[in-house]
């Protein structure tokens, strides 16, 4: 029976979150909540939110709650398949080393003066929206779609688009940030410098400063996910 009742609040949720009723960093009701709301048992909340982090729709923060998290694309016509897993995101960060480091060499030498532009307001949006994670996440997204867009080549933008925003690996320390964390402070301020970085190599039109600030950046992002997916140590 509590297999039923998890399987049915699962589908509940996976629909709200696929939906964008419940968007990317907005946290999920609470465990009383659900359950009341529901009308089920807190072990079958329980069992369902499990499930969701297993699908990569949810991250539960220990004594913060459970956040939802941007839906992967679903696979259908071409796109990528779902980065359910650390191994599956991991493999995603390699993809795009891949990927961003040739776009952004490319970019170094074809950049305008208008996409310098766009790139520095999208950055400065980026340093502006520590602790809303949703909106943060569109904002890095955007900054890297628009320098595969400065790199001049249509496959590597049509790369890009195809992951969409499920290509950022969210740190999930960004998921709820309160007022003196310092770690959490402090993954937030390396991921805006090693934008700042990348367009600072883009405005010298260094093509090989400009690669090795996207490489650096990308290591970082695949540093993050090993250190945040790491369960936390016990206490002596």
């Amino acid at each position: 029976m509590a297999t039923t009742l998890s399987g049915t609040l699962v589908e509940s949720l996976r629909t709200r979150i696929v939906g964008g009723d419940i968007a990317p960093g907005e946290k999920l009701p609470s465990e009383p909540r659900l359950a009341a709301e529901h009308q089920v048992s807190r072990t079958v909340v329980r069992e369902a939110i499990a499930r969701l982090n297993l699908e990569g729709l949810v991250h539960t923060r220990r004594g913060s709650g459970s956040y939802a998290l941007t839906p992967p694309a679903d696979g259908a016509d071409g796109d990528p398949p779902l980065a359910r897993s650390l191994d599956d995101r991991l493999a995603l960060v390699e993809y795009r080393l891949a990927l961003e480091v040739e776009a952004a060499a490319l970019a170094a030498t074809r950049r305008t003066p208008a996409q310098l532009a766009a790139l520095a307001d999208r950055l400065d949006a980026l340093a502006s929206s520590d602790g809303h994670p949703a909106t943060a996440m569109q904002h890095d997204f955007a900054f890297h779609r628009l320098v595969a867009e400065a790199a001049a080549n249509r496959f590597l933008l049509e790369a890009l688009d195809r992951l969409g925003p499920q290509m950022i690996a969210m740190p999930r320390g960004r998921l709820d940030r309160h007022e003196g964390d310092q770690p959490d402070a402090d993954r937030f301020a390396a991921v805006v410098q090693e934008h700042q970085a990348v367009l600072a190599a883009l405005e010298s039109q260094d093509p090989l400063a400009a690669a090795a600030a996207m490489r650096v950046h990308l290591a970082g992002s695949r540093r993050r996910l090993i250190e945040e997916s790491a369960p936390p140590r016990r206490r002596a």
